[in-house]
């Protein structure tokens, strides 16, 4: 049965009997997540936002130069707002052209292009670049750095606390693999014009031409970003990106003990989600899934659906194991708010929940006259008598 045919009968039923229907297929065989030799890893499906695997992803470990994604966002933004431009030439400071670690060597009391800077950051690495674009924007560091906490804040980066716009080790400098990841599918999501910087394999200022350190970019052809970082206490991380077909996966390592180490076992998480897994679309926005009585209004009915695509992560060729129930608000009366939930919608699998979403009004329904309202409380209140 097609995927449409299948979302359609089950909640034309579901709408009808107020029961779940369920199409039983041969269930897919999905073997045990690898082993990955990481401190925290996490795998995640960017359109669904579902974890497919993780082991620490909670825990705060430093995040060297993975840092800089943050600091590349805020720049993007920035960008996007039209608050500063790629052509914008930013002051090179002491503090910038001072900074040790990997560099994108600029020189101080030069000025440098934003959307070098910002190729500088996200291919390069560069610490000079990173402290140069963080003044630019914020005017101290400092001021950047809590510019990039509250970002995270509204991002739901929970375990994520940043002192610097580098990564240079720092105390109460950290983050999580989980919140590395939700970042990263906040940069796919927000910044698509953006986001091809993060698949260049090299970049060129003042004549020295330094190469992109994610060695998964040569490597898979499904891989087009994000970033890497190292520093003693971190150890070798990798924040990657894949997409092939429909699904895209990121994938994080912590704390693994070398350049190739870290790609290695990026790849196996990224192997294990693409083989056994998919991404289903279940639902999309305003999708009609549900027609319910209104009393008091001036219309009989009221469509219900979903604010938002419903996206599920699911083992491949499983989705006809789905199972869909929908609970509507009894005695629904106007007025009706359109967008406020009258309802739920709950998906599960295998007798495990997978989602609960709102059903909200796809219209408003204005309060009726009074003599349609006094007709309804007479109708109500002989069928409250039944």
């Amino acid at each position: 049965m097609r995927p449409q045919s299948f979302r359609f009968t089950v909640f034309a039923l579901c709408a009808l009997l107020g029961t779940a229907l369920s199409l039983q297929a041969q269930a897919q065989m999905v073997p045990r997540a690898p082993q990955i030799e990481a401190k925290g890893y996490l795998l995640m499906d960017a359109a669904s936002g579902q974890v497919i695997v993780e082991h620490n992803a909670e825990q705060r470990l430093p995040p060297a130069s993975l840092t800089k994604m943050m600091t590349a966002y805020i720049a993007e933004e920035e960008l996007q707002k039209g608050n500063i431009s790629e052509k914008d030439m930013a002051p090179i400071s002491v503090q910038a052209w001072q900074m040790g670690g990997s560099r994108m060597f600029v020189r101080e009391g030069t000025r440098v292009p934003v959307g070098d800077l910002l190729r500088g950051i996200i291919i390069q690495s560069g610490n000079d670049a990173s402290v140069a674009m963080a003044e630019y924007i914020a005017g101290s560091e400092d001021a950047f750095a809590d510019l990039m906490n509250q970002h995270a804040n509204r991002l739901g980066m929970d375990s994520s606390h940043f002192m610097n716009a580098t990564g240079w080790p720092a105390e109460n400098h950290f983050t999580t693999a989980k919140d590395m990841a939700i970042l990263a599918r906040a940069i796919v999501r927000d910044f698509p014009d953006h986001y091809d910087l993060y698949a260049k394999k090299e970049f060129t200022y003042n004549g020295i031409t330094q190469q992109n350190r994610n060695l998964l970019l040569w490597r898979d052809p499904t891989v087009d970003g994000l970033k890497t970082g190292h520093t003693d206490e971190a150890g070798y991380c990798l924040v990657s990106s894949a997409k092939k077909d429909n699904m895209r996966l990121i994938a994080v390592v912590m704390g693994t003990t070398s350049e190739s180490a870290r790609a290695r076992e990026s790849q196996k998480l990224l192997t294990y989600g693409f083989r056994f897994f998919e991404t289903y679309k279940a639902y999309s926005a305003g999708d009609v899934l549900d027609t319910v009585d209104v009393w008091m209004g001036k219309q009989d009915q009221l469509r219900l659906g979903l604010a938002e695509d419903l996206v599920l992560t699911i083992p491949r060729e499983s989705h006809e194991n789905l199972k869909a129930e929908i609970s509507v608000t009894p005695q629904l009366k106007a007025p009706i708010l359109e967008g406020q939930q009258y309802g739920t919608l709950t998906v599960s699998m295998s007798n495990e929940v997978l989602v609960k979403k709102p059903l909200v009004a796809l219209e408003p329904v204005e309060e009726a006259g009074i003599f349609t309202k006094l007709w309804h409380h007479i109708l109500l209140f002989f069928k409250g008598l039944f």
